[in-house]
């Protein structure tokens, strides 16, 4: 039996288009678990993929959390093990020099929200509502929501949101400073895209060395990630990408970065 693809890349100018297409929400399954390692390993070796865009199929979900039907099968290997699956992957969204942009085309509930968490730059469809509501089911989030989500909007209002499960609007995410953007319902991923060429045109070592240092930089003193900062500011004299915007700059002509 030919297996059900319910995570789809699709590659186009630069960038990678992965979708979660599990209806009816778009669930954590078993089975997108598994197929989203292998699509994040093959995006992991291809160097023609710049940008990633990270969606759910369908109109109403982004991802609206796990399948609680389908714990039993993740929960075989113990909960220790099925989270670290989910989070090595998170993680590596965290921490590929590439842009990874959530375009969040409605529903992203628990480990939805957490997968948002994971990318650089979410963008709302206006109709979106996002939420950790894992304690009305006497969990928590533990996907690194409980981690991000403080690192991103502060721990109180963290704590706010998942004490009580409330799942908000795109427009008080926005305010927040959950969300980057809202757009009109119906456009969260075509401007989502839209984004994503841009800047995998970009200077691809630039915007990888500064992922880097906001990143790591905020987990350390400040005079630590300021001496980090200037070490990469070496590093990036030697690469082609800054010979070749000096050169472009000079003669008035666009860059043409060739990420090395």
């Amino acid at each position: 039996m030919a297996e059900n693809k319910v995570v789809e890349l699709l590659i186009t100018e630069g960038v990678g288009i992965i979708t979660i297409n599990n209806p009816p929400v778009n669930a954590l399954t078993l089975d997108v678990r598994e197929q989203l390692k292998q699509v994040l390993q093959e995006v992991e070796g291809n160097a023609e993929i710049r940008a990633l865009v990270i969606t759910g199929g369908g109109a109403k979900c982004f991802v609206a959390g796990a399948d609680i039907k389908d714990f039993p099968k993740q929960m075989e290997s113990g909960p220790r093990e099925n989270a670290t699956i989910y989070k090595e992957m998170f993680t590596y969204l965290e921490e590929t020099p590439r842009p990874v942009i959530a375009a969040l085309n409605g529903l992203a509930l628990g480990g939805g929200c957490e997968l948002a968490l994971a990318c650089d730059i979410r963008i709302a469809d206006e109709k979106m509502k996002i939420g950790l509501p894992e304690v009305t089911l006497g969990l928590i989030p533990g996907l690194g929501g409980t981690q991000r989500l403080a690192r991103l909007i502060g721990p109180s209002k963290a704590k706010e949101l998942m004490f009580t499960g409330t799942f908000i609007s795109a427009d008080e995410a926005l305010r927040i400073g959950l969300v980057n953007q809202v757009v009109p319902q119906g456009t969260a991923l075509g401007e989502a895209l839209k984004l994503a060429q841009k800047l995998a045109k970009g200077a691809g070592v630039a915007m990888g060395y500064a992922k880097h240092l906001v990143n790591k930089g905020t987990e350390i003193p400040l005079q630590d990630a300021m001496e980090m900062e200037m070490q990469h500011v070496e590093k990036i004299f030697g690469s082609e990408d800054l010979q070749e915007g000096i050169e472009a700059f000079i003669n008035k002509r666009p860059a043409v970065f060739k990420n090395k």
